[in-house]
């Protein structure tokens, strides 16, 4: 087994290994569950942390045994708990819910604002869909539900940007219930859709006279559902799959029944438009075995994959890269422990690559997301060695499955950089991205078509900025290689071939490169300018980065200048 040492005690790197593996270790069991990226490049999971609270009134006299139990048992227990990270590993929002009830979150999606949807179940029965802002504060909650225990295993981004929440509902017994279409059982599949501003469309309940529980779904590029759901009886217990319309009525059903044990975990909709099933099956001995099951949406089974391993295994959650690459995360078990397990498929469901992960205890990845450089991160649980504690978990995944590692020096200095030009970013003149890259986004620091000489209102900022960056780059030159200055171009010039409108923008690129170095460096003291001649760079690229928006060209965002640290 193979076994992380780079830890995240209470919000504190431990830097012994490069691996990026962030582990937040608070008192009593906690967990992720679910994980996304932001719109910002910064990572999101949900899941739960619990807390103890001290009892308050512990002088008051009862006089009924069930006042005093009812009143202790919310002194300790779980809350949804939002954990927000950056690219390079810092903790930027850990927040618990403080509902009246216990609770977990299961899920999270996002929504364009950059804030999040969560949907989670309170312990006693009731569910949760909350949506936040970007900060984690709640733009609203609702719960709902049956009378009876009902319990939420998924909430799905739906392309109208509601949500459709699934799960298990305790059967109400009664053929008037509204929501009701078949099934006496123990448990039945439930299914509520609600709107992007938190309408509840339609509730339903779908089932055998057995014990049926909703697992996943996954949205159709035809706006009809596929869901995922187990039927148990005796020791059996089957995966159904079902097609619902975007109302929720019936289109068709498959069973796979099986004499030995399955247990579906996922489905997602595939770049082909053709779904993957994620299960676990038991073999012969009785231990668990990976089986995917590639489908279209008329229920054929195109690929069904069954993944022999030495030690018990299974997937929780799959996703799939651009190039067709699919990558899971889940568990793998040997006699003394369980670890996490990362693996690997091409687009046949071909295994090439398998890791784990984890100590001596229990560890376990429950959710991946991809990102948008081909990384992926992965959300679990990671035991500590001599711990009866889980911990919440993020670990961040390259593309064959590895761990990680993590970045080096850029976090010091962007934080810097931020908080010198913090009023320009507020303004919303400048913006700074991660790696260091300074984008002027006020559009009256842009050029006009086929100009390079500065405006007046371009010099006036240039004074301040190029000022305060000179000796920013001045004063950590021991850290810093070069600042590059970038002229850029729209791709337009009109009456000309394509060689020589190439020509002319790689040309006008130099000179607006040209303008802004020569103004800044044309203001600094000498001891100044003779520094920034060993640091300062002047560049042009023509039109081959054009500022692109909805595929289009914006040909007055292309028409700019861009600064970059490079650090040594």
């Amino acid at each position: 087994m193979k076994h992380l040492i780079y830890f995240l005690f209470t919000f504190s790197l431990l830097a012994q290994t490069n691996d990026f593996s962030i582990i937040i270790n608070k008192p009593f069991n906690d967990a992720l569950l679910d994980i996304t990226e932001d719109y910002d490049r910064s990572i999101s999971a949900v899941g739960f942390s619990r807390n103890f609270q001290h009892t308050k009134d512990t002088q008051k006299t009862y006089y009924n045994a069930f006042d005093y139990l009812a009143h202790h048992s919310e002194t300790h227990g779980s809350q949804m708990h939002l954990l927000k990270i950056s690219s390079q590993g810092d903790v930027l929002l850990s927040k618990s819910a403080t509902l009246p009830r216990f609770n977990e979150a299961v899920a999270v999606v996002k929504t364009p604002q950059n804030g999040y949807f969560i949907g989670g179940y309170t312990l006693d029965g009731s569910l949760i869909v909350r949506k936040l802002d970007s900060l984690g504060n709640n733009i609203f909650t609702k719960e709902f539900g049956t009378k009876n225990y009902d319990r939420m295993n998924n909430l799905i981004l739906l392309s109208d940007g509601g949500v459709l929440t699934i799960g298990s509902s305790i059967t109400s017994r009664s053929t008037h219930d509204a929501m009701f279409e078949t099934g006496l059982g123990l448990n039945d599949i439930f299914l509520t859709r609600f709107s992007k501003d938190g309408r509840k469309l339609w509730s339903k309940k779908y089932g055998t006279k057995y014990d049926d529980r909703g697992i996943d779904a996954v949205e159709a590029n035809d706006g009809s559902i596929i869901v995922i759901s187990t039927t148990s009886y005796d020791r059996h217990k089957n995966v159904t799959l079902m097609r619902i319309t975007e109302n929720g009525n019936k289109i068709w059903l498959k069973h796979y029944n099986n004499e030995t044990l399955t247990i579906p975990h996922k489905i997602i909709r595939l770049r082909d438009n053709n779904f993957l099933a994620l299960l676990s099956q038991e073999d012969t001995m009785q231990k668990e075995q990976i089986r995917i099951i590639k489908f279209d949406l008329y229920k054929n089974v195109l690929i069904d994959k069954y993944i022999h391993t030495t030690y018990p295994s299974a997937l929780n959650d799959i996703k799939e890269f651009s190039d067709g690459t699919l990558l899971g995360v889940g568990y793998v078990k040997d006699t003394y422990n369980t670890d996490a397990l990362t693996m690997v498929f091409n687009s046949n469901l071909v295994l090439l690559n398998k890791e784990h992960f984890g100590s001596d205890n229990y560890d376990v990845f429950n959710a991946v997301t991809i990102l948008h450089n081909s990384q992926a991160a992965a959300a679990g649980i990671y035991t500590n060695a001599n711990s009866q504690e889980g911990n919440m978990w993020i670990a961040k995944l390259n593309k064959d499955g590895t761990m990680a590692q993590k970045p080096q020096s850029t976090p010091q200095i962007l934080v810097l950089l931020q908080k010198l030009f913090a009023e320009e970013i507020k303004k919303g003149l400048i913006s700074i991205k991660e790696d260091l890259t300074i984008t002027l986004t006020d559009p009256s620091l842009y050029f006009a078509v086929g100009k390079y000489k500065l405006t007046q209102k371009q010099k006036i900022f240039l004074d301040s900025f190029g000022d305060k960056l000179s000796s920013f780059i001045t004063k950590y030159k021991t850290q810093i290689k070069t600042l590059e200055i970038c002229g850029h171009t729209s791709s337009e010039w009109g009456g000309v071939d394509f060689t020589q409108r190439y020509l002319n923008n790689s040309k006008l690129s130099l000179e607006r490169s040209f303008a802004v170095l020569s103004y800044i460096f044309a203001r600094q003291n000498h001891k100044t300018q003779q520094q920034l001649t060993q640091l300062l760079k002047g560049s042009g690229v023509s039109y081959s980065q054009r500022v692109m928006v909805a595929n289009h060209e914006d040909k007055a965002l292309s028409r700019r200048v861009s600064f970059k640290i490079i650090l040594k």
